[in-house]
């Protein structure tokens, strides 16, 4: 067949999927447990995307491997628009963390676009004797044989902040993994363990209602949201230049038409203005996305540097999975 009449092939093809989708429902999977910070962000999406859509979504909460089974079900499905991807930071910091993957970062997926940032906290248990982080840091340092900083999981985005805090401080610290946010929470709500750095999506409900001791956020700037506008920045903590969000983006198999991905772009930049979902997001300090990165290629070249910055950071803490 002339290349030409294959060029005009693929278009009226593209054109029919655009067409006719969606069609049937359409499945997010999100590669974590039901009620973490993640599921918060997948949630109000979806419902955000109803509308410019034009389809029914259903989240789907694939967890374990540190968010690699998710990742890995996305990769291997029918690339037509009707399996969709939610994943954080974990995407680019897996390649590092996992001497092997069941799928290539940035050769399985067609990236659609950023969704939000959302700042780290470093939160304490309620019974801890230090009330701010300078006071925090001439307790580690007395207690350092014996602190526990909980995690959700290798992999998890509080997995790699508590490894870069304890490289920030130069104290080894006893990592307890969980199997999600939830359980961690519970035992740091608990005093079962001293210490977490997590999604301001997951700690602002505790901080506000007292539960938990705030000792900084990871972001170059206080932030907004009532419940934190008072928590000091890293800088601000003594911990310079610890600045660390986590982001979200939408992706899709690869090879799904091209037409379904732009109207895929196209629905997410507009989910993205709605005015519910800006404010469920700022109310747990997160920020909307709203510039380059919201275009898929600008998105992709995003999570390339983003494995560049933290490849080498993993690999000094030595912290792998199989």
């Amino acid at each position: 067949m002339p290349r030409s009449w294959i060029a005009v092939a693929t278009a009226l093809a593209s054109m029919s999927a655009l067409a006719d989708y969606p069609d049937k429902p359409v499945t997010i999977v999100v590669p974590f447990s039901a009620g973490g910070p993640t599921d918060k962000v997948a949630r109000d999406l979806a419902e955000a995307l109803r509308k410019p859509l034009g389809g029914t979504l259903i989240i789907d909460n694939v967890a374990g491997v540190g968010g690699t089974l998710g990742a890995a079900k996305v990769a291997k499905a029918s690339p037509d628009g009707y399996t969709l991807l939610l994943h954080h930071i974990g995407l680019a910091s897996a390649t590092a963390l996992y001497r092997s993957l069941p799928y290539k970062t940035l050769e399985d997926f067609e990236y659609l676009g950023m969704i939000n940032e959302v700042p780290m906290t470093l939160i304490g248990r309620p019974t801890l004797p230090a009330s701010n982080h300078a006071e925090l840091a001439k307790w580690l340092e007395a207690n350092k044989a014996g602190i526990n900083l909980a995690h959700a999981g290798i992999g998890s985005a509080s997995h790699l902040c508590g490894l870069m805090y304890q490289s920030a401080i130069k104290i080894d610290m006893t990592t307890v993994p969980y199997k999600g946010t939830a359980p961690a929470m519970n035992d740091l709500l608990g005093g079962q363990v001293d210490l977490m750095c997590d999604q301001t999506t997951n700690t602002t409900g505790q901080i506000e209602a007292g539960k938990v001791k705030a000792y900084a956020v990871m972001s170059p700037k206080r932030l907004t949201a009532p419940a934190l506008a008072k928590v000091p920045t890293a800088d601000e903590s003594g911990l310079k230049g610890f600045n660390l969000s986590v982001w979200h983006g939408l992706y899709a198999p690869k090879g799904t038409p091209k037409a379904v991905v732009e109207k895929l772009n196209a629905a997410l930049r507009s989910a993205l203005k709605d005015a519910d979902f800006h404010k469920r997001q700022e109310a747990l300090g997160a920020v909307i996305i709203a510039d380059a990165r919201l275009a898929p290629a600008e998105h992709k070249k995003f999570v390339e540097a983003e494995i560049a910055k933290l490849t080498p950071v993993i690999k000094a803490a030595g912290q792998y999975a199989d």
